[in-house]
């Protein structure tokens, strides 16, 4: 069965490929989701979960940003000129993969407070709230459509030449 780029890169070089595009960014949001829910329950922001909650996000928004410019000049860019796309679920796969760094890039620029200074701390916790649920969305979407048979969403008799840009 053919496999989306977004599964191939997980599955090659193993183990690096998996531990650098899904497992450390993976490990970062996970830690950011579970001290969020504790921060949001007991509204303890001046002890250790708060410190780790705020050095996850940002850490995954840096590093995330990393791997977003990495693939986007490697991957994406390459793929849409030569026509390599393999099919609608392997164009979702990659961009919902990639969007990911919105959520997390956002989440770094607010622990680092370069945006929504001036709201108040609940304000910030609602924003920093959404940013991981969307994170979440985008991370298992990729993931769904990651590991479709790339060509199960074509028309048949379709391929993906006519998106080279």
């Amino acid at each position: 069965m053919p496999m989306t780029h977004y599964m191939a890169l997980l599955a090659a070089n193993q183990p690096w490929n998996l531990i650098l595009f899904m497992a450390i960014p993976v490990i970062l949001a996970e830690t950011v989701a579970i001290t969020e829910l504790y921060l949001l329950f007991t509204r303890k922001f001046g002890g250790g979960v708060h410190r780790l909650n705020r050095l996850a996000s940002i850490a995954g928004g840096v590093y995330f940003s990393g791997i977003f410019v990495y693939l986007l000049l490697t991957a994406v860019v390459p793929l849409t000129q030569q026509g390599g796309w393999l099919g609608p679920a392997d164009v979702i796969a990659v961009g919902f993969y990639l969007a990911g760094v919105i959520p997390l890039g956002g989440l770094a620029l607010l622990d680092l407070g370069l945006i929504a200074r001036q709201h108040d701390d609940e304000a910030r916790l609602r924003l920093h709230a959404t940013l991981v649920a969307v994170f979440l969305v985008v991370a298992h979407i990729a993931m769904i459509f990651g590991m479709l048979d790339p060509t199960l969403l074509m028309a048949s008799g379709h391929d993906m030449a006519g998106m080279q840009h």
